[in-house]
Order: structure tokens, then sequence, then C-alpha cells
């Protein structure tokens, strides 16, 4: 190992189950507004007592119906407060959590079940309850259902939950094949999601430094990504107003009038809102961004519109949070320095290594017991001197032209797709003689107006690396057709299988 660096201050720990977030903030301030969500037009808020109440009927109906400690519940919607109270149901009965993404295809949703075993459901919707049950599932309960049980009775919930019980198994994206159920338990989820809040300093908890207001953000990130979840579990520690979105098409109208202090975002999202307008985030001082990689020039952009881009990393096999950028020590072009609690490390290679509490025991069905060790992320980054980490290239994607050049291909995309009429961008290259593009675009735009943004990006990197040709081709890459993960990675395979014949046109053959 060529250096590592271990996160500072005193590592916050789980001695239950997650289910007790809710049984501390309850203790500690009933009255404190902690969710929110639209009822007849308006934002509603909901506080810690509601929300204790509700889950604990949500619980009981659960345990009514059959659910038992360890069973699999699948999840599948959109962001919303039903999603999450079924989710904090299933948690304090013991059983495990199995989030389905909202754009999965009935392959993927089949995949998902009968790998994990799930045997209750619940959806957002008709369409997507008879989504489960083509996927091969039983009897599924609308989030309208579960919304129906907050009038229950709510007697306390008498089955402790241990920290090292597995909470959820969510299936990583991945870029090739189909996805594994990584396990987290719920000392994993705590230790990344308490963790964030320690190195943030006051983010999570107030407006802004000095100020006693309480922080409040827009979660908009999908519930069914760790992410979100993690996001959520945050702003529960911490007691943060955080109101529930769908998605980022119903992030932009209600950011005016919900005024969030702070948001978490993707970089695909930071992009999009770049091409309408920078000011639209304006009300929102600082936005935690994690995902992928966020191009410079996005950061900057935001900064001189008022709003600072605290960039941070992780995945899913850390339960989101390994690094985070704080307000008072961001450190632009980097991803900030590792959360309490977790050592990263470089090694000779220049992969990215994880240790912590945060880390996954392993892929389902594996077990939860022992030491998982070290996590090879399959990243490639640098450790400076401070400790901040600085990710360089994805060992999975670097490309390796026939020259033996390797090309980190993410620098290159990221800078095109900034472009106002650009929607998407694969560099190709592997095993070729020289780099080239496939763009994809929205609406009509010839390829003299993209050259110059592809110049730019070629001045980011060595004349080896620098796009040689590009090509604009028909349609968009889209999760529906398998050629983006639902976390909008490119599975670069796909796409180059459906693009044959203009990959093929490129390089002349």
């Amino acid at each position: 190992m060529k250096t590592s660096f271990t996160g500072n201050g005193f590592a916050l720990a789980a001695d239950r189950g997650l289910y007790s977030v809710l049984e501390e903030g309850l203790r500690r301030d009933p009255d404190r507004p902690v969710l929110s969500r639209v009822a007849d037009g308006a934002w509603r808020d909901v506080t810690y007592a509601e929300l204790t109440r509700h889950v604990r009927a949500a619980a009981a109906a659960l345990r009514g119906h059959g659910v038992r400690r360890g069973d699999r519940v699948a999840i599948l919607g959109r962001t919303s407060y039903e999603w999450a109270v079924a989710d904090f149901a299933a948690l304090a009965l013991g059983a495990v959590a199995v989030p389905v993404y909202p754009t999965a295809s009935e392959h993927q949703i089949r995949h998902v079940l009968t790998d994990s075993g799930a045997q209750w459901f619940a959806a957002e919707t008709d369409d997507d309850a008879s989504r489960l049950q083509a996927a091969g599932a039983g009897k599924v309960w609308t989030f309208a259902e579960v919304g129906s049980w907050r009038d229950d009775a709510a007697p306390p919930v008498d089955s402790p939950v241990a920290a090292v019980d597995l909470a959820t198994i969510v299936y990583t994206s991945g870029t090739t094949g189909l996805p594994k159920g990584c396990l987290l338990t719920h000392a994993n989820m705590y230790a990344s999601s308490a963790n964030t809040v320690l190195q943030t300093d006051w983010l999570f908890h107030r407006a802004a430094p000095g100020d006693a207001a309480q922080a409040a953000t827009l979660l908009a990130l999908p519930l069914s990504h760790v992410f979100g979840r993690t996001i959520l579990l945050s702003c529960l520690i911490a007691g943060t107003r955080t109101g529930l979105v769908a998605g980022i098409p119903d992030l932009l109208p209600a950011l005016r009038q919900f005024r969030p202090t702070f948001l978490a975002l993707v970089p695909y999202a930071l992009e999009k809102l770049r091409k309408l307008g920078g000011d639209l985030l304006a009300p929102a001082r600082y936005v935690i961004c994690g995902g992928a990689s966020l191009d410079d020039t996005t950061a900057a952009f935001y900064a001189e519109a008022g709003t600072e881009i605290l960039n941070c990393y992780g995945l899913t096999e850390a339960a989101t949070a390994v690094t985070v950028n704080a307000p008072a020590t961001n450190r632009r072009g980097t991803v900030g320095r590792p959360i309490p609690g977790t050592t990263v490390g470089i090694a000779g290679d220049g992969e990215v290594l994880v240790r912590g509490a945060n880390v996954s025991p392993g892929y389902w069905p594996g077990s939860v017991e022992g030491d998982p060790g070290w996590l090879h992320t399959g990243d490639l980054g640098e450790l400076d001197d401070d400790g901040y980490l600085r990710i360089t290239g994805r060992r999975k994607e670097i490309l390796v032209t026939s020259g033996g050049k390797n090309v980190a291909p993410t620098l290159l995309e990221d800078r095109i797709r900034l472009h106002p009429k650009v929607s998407n961008c694969m560099v190709v290259g592997d095993g070729r003689p020289f780099v080239t593009a496939l763009i994809t675009v929205d609406g009509p735009v010839s390829p003299e107006e993209l050259q110059p943004v592809v110049d730019e990006a070629n001045s980011l990197v060595s004349r080896a690396e620098s796009i040689r040709a590009f090509r604009i081709v028909a349609g968009d890459f889209t999760v529906e057709a398998g050629q983006l993960t639902p976390s909008m990675k490119l599975r670069r395979a796909v796409i180059e299988e459906a693009y044959a014949a203009d990959i093929a046109q490129l390089y002349g053959t």
C-alpha cells in the first residue's frame, strides 16, 4: 500500500437497529418537524412523534400479515413518505428491505425478486404492483394501503433488532451482467449516515453557522438507491427538516416554496440543472454531490452562482459514504476526507481501498459475520498530504488502445456532456488504434457545432488520449434499453453492441 488516511474525530457506531433512530428523536424532541410531504397542494410537516407512530402502526400491520424477522420485503416506487414508512416498519421488525428501482425492466425485477427470495411486496401504484406480480410477486401492498395503516393502533415495537443484523439487500447496478445483492447491516447504514453528519459539521443541523434555524433539504434522490437512503437517515439522525419529492422534475417547482438550506444530488442532475440556469439553486447554498465524477467547470459554475458543491465519494458496498467535503474545509477537485471511523488506502497500482464499520460484509446470500477487511473499490485515486482523496479514474473503465496507451474516458465524457445540446457521450478505444466517441443529442445539431466542445475536452488530455473522431448517433442511451444503470452510469458493453455499426464507421471497418 502506498498511503492511507483515517477520518478525524470520534466515530459514531450503532448499538441497536436503525428503528432506534426514530425512538431517539422521539425522546429528544418529539415535536420537531423532520419529514415533509405535499398534501392538498401544500407542504405538511411530520414530527418525530407522528413519524414514529406511523412506523409503529405499519410495523404492527406487517406483523399482522405475517412478516417476520429475516423476511425479505421488496419495495418498488419513487421517493415518498410511504416508501420511508414501509422501509422503517420492515427494519423495526428485523425484516430485510429489498429496494427495486422504479425504472427497472421486468427482467431486472424478476432477477431481484428471485435472487433475494423476497416474500413480501410493496409498490407505489397499481401499475407498479402489476409489474411486481408479472415478475412473480404474490400479494402486493400499494403505498396507499401502507399510508392507511397510520390510523391503526400503534403499539411500541417490542422485538429489538441488533446493529449487526442484516438491514437491506441493495442490488448494485454494475456495468456488466446482472446486478449482485450487496448486504448492508444496520451498523453499516448507521456508520455511513451518522459519520457523514459528523464530518459536515453544522450542515445537517442548522441553516448556517451561528444560525439556530433548523437545516432543511429537499430529497429527490431515489430511495431505491443507497445514496438516497443514507442521506434520509443522516437527516433523521440530525433532525433536518426533509421534504420528500418523487424525482428531479419535481425538485424544480419545490425549490422556491420549500427553500432548502442544502441539497444532495448526483452530477447528472447538476449538469441538467446547469443547462437550465444556475440560479435555480440560489436558495440552496450547499450541494452534497456524489455518485459519479463531476466536471471541475460545473463546480466552478455553481460557485459563481452562489452554490458551493461539496463533492463526496462512496459506493454501495460502503453504504454510500467514504469521503465527503465539509463547508468550512471544502477543497475543490477532491472528494473530501474520510468520514470518522473510515480508513482510505491507496494500493500500489493506484486502486482506492476502504476499511471501516460502513463496509459491507459481502453479497447475498453470504454471511454478515466476520471482518470484511479492505474493500477493493475498483476506482483509482490519490491522497494528498492532508488526507483529501482525488479520484483519477475507474479501474474497470480504463481503456487501453492497441498502442498500449491507458485512457480514462470519464474526463472526456463529462466535459462533452456539458454542451447544451448533448444528452450523453461514450468514449470508445479499448483495443483500437485511436480514441473515438459516440454522442447523443437533444434536437438537431451538426458535427461542426460539436467540434469545439470535443476540442475543448481534448485539451484536457494528451494527444494519444484525445478523441480523433466522433459520431452523432440516433436516439439516446437509456435505462430502459439497458444502456445506463439506474444511477445513470454507462453500460459500455451494451452500448458498444447496440451501436456496432456506428463504431465500425468511425474506424472505417
